[in-house]
């Protein structure tokens, strides 16, 4: 599965902004698909998931309630939706992809990944 991220970019705090990661190669929809992100000297975190169907989702405390993670497999693509952003959701946003079920959040199952999106949250 090849991933690329798009939708990043500058935008104030309390405002919205939705990223969509476009796949192609092996079969999208039998992937388990997430978001994770990174800033300068940190590790990448688990942000939200979604398994293949698009039934079930998981997301990382910090982002319930103000992100939502979909995909559309007929178009092979996922999107997050970040509303509510804050200063501290600043970072580099990568999908990834994984053959496995939900329930494992960390960075080393998933053996797919795009090149980040940059998004920036001004207070």
């Amino acid at each position: 599965v090849q991933l690329q991220a798009s939708g990043g970019g500058l935008v104030q705090a309390g405002g919205s902004l939705r990223l969509s990661c476009a796949a192609s190669g092996r079969s999208f929809r039998s992937h388990t698909a997430a978001w994770f992100r990174q800033t300068p000297g940190k590790e990448r975190e688990f942000v939200a998931a979604i398994d293949m169907s698009g039934r079930s989702t998981d997301y990382a405390d910090s982002v319930k309630g103000r992100f939502t993670i979909s995909r559309d497999n007929a178009k092979n693509t996922l999107f997050l939706q970040m509303n509510s952003l804050k200063s501290e959701d600043t970072a580099i946003y990568y999908c990834a992809a994984q053959s496995y079920g939900l329930g494992n959040r960390a960075r080393t199952s998933y053996g797919y990944w795009g090149k980040g999106t940059q998004v920036t949250v001004s207070s």
